[in-house]
């Protein structure tokens, strides 16, 4: 059996998912996994979506 990535984890629940480490620590394995996004289908970014995010947050 593979080790389990502990450097992947501690920086996806701590830097990305930026979870208090109580929380992180509290979570298990599929939890911290289903908050990256594991297991649910992504449909691909469609052109209105991406026109409703610039007006909602434009850079300038």
């Amino acid at each position: 059996m593979p080790a389990f990535p502990w450097d992947d984890a501690l920086s996806l629940g701590l830097h990305i998912l930026r979870w208090p480490p109580p929380v992180f620590w509290a979570a298990t394995p599929r939890e911290l996994a289903r908050a990256a996004g594991a297991g649910r289908p992504r449909d691909p970014l469609r052109r209105a979506d991406l026109a409703r995010l610039l007006a909602a947050f434009p850079d300038g």
